[in-house]
């Protein structure tokens, strides 16, 4: 097996304090993630909504499943049940159909808005722009099941650690902005999730309080 438990330890030892790991395990095998749960890894990022369901009946319970994709409408009452958290909401109609499968399961999920900042088509997310839309709108406030706790983003995909570093910034201001308009007296709106295994270490110099790690802990991908 790919020496997960050494390389776990060696991102966690890497982390300022107040920084949680978000250990990201689509495309590895169960026995990886559970090398890592052995360890004391509890949190876990999957993007697929078939496969996130099977590691969830065969692993722990006491997992927190973060899903971490775009997540279509049409696979959220799948993992409503169980997830832990939806990092990756990039539209109004996306939380709308969290909220309507949440209160069919009485539960209240936890989700980050997903900020388009990269200069890079591809990507999905609201742009600044749309993001203070829809927050403005205020439909989110009526959505008893759903809880708003922060924001993310990924940054462009280069070499250049300076735009890595002014998108990851970008990112903190604007959660200042949101922070202090919308959630100013809720403690629960905390999360800046941004940095990944290539660029985590900028991303905590930016702010970030939840870094998504995975090439790093469980190399590379099993199709």
């Amino acid at each position: 097996m790919y020496n997960v438990k050494q390389n776990l330890h060696k991102a966690l030892d890497s982390l300022p304090a107040g920084v949680r790991l978000v250990a990201i395990s689509k495309y590895h095998p169960a026995d990886y993630i559970m090398a890592a749960y052995e360890e004391g890894q509890r949190v876990f990022g999957e993007s697929h909504e078939q496969e996130i369901r099977e590691k969830h009946e065969a692993l722990p319970k006491d997992i927190e499943w973060h899903f971490i994709g775009h997540l279509q409408t049409n696979k959220v009452k799948y993992i409503v049940p169980y997830i832990s958290m939806i990092e990756a909401v990039d539209s109004l109609k996306l939380l709308r159909e969290i909220q309507k499968q949440a209160a069919k399961t009485g539960r209240v999920i936890k989700v980050l808005l997903e900020l388009h900042i990269a200069e890079e088509a591809t990507k999905y997310g609201l742009t600044l722009d749309a993001c203070r839309q829809l927050l403005a709108d205020g439909e989110w406030r009526q959505m008893s099941n759903v809880q708003i706790c922060g924001l993310m983003m990924m940054a462009s995909n280069t070499d250049d650690e300076a735009q890595i570093a002014r998108e990851f910034q970008q990112a903190a201001d604007f959660f200042d902005e949101v922070k202090a308009l919308y959630f100013p007296d809720d403690a629960a709106f905390c999360e800046r999730s941004w940095g990944m295994s290539d660029d985590y270490l900028v991303a905590v110099q930016h702010r970030s309080t939840m870094v998504r790690i995975g090439t790093m802990i469980f190399g590379p991908r099993v199709y």
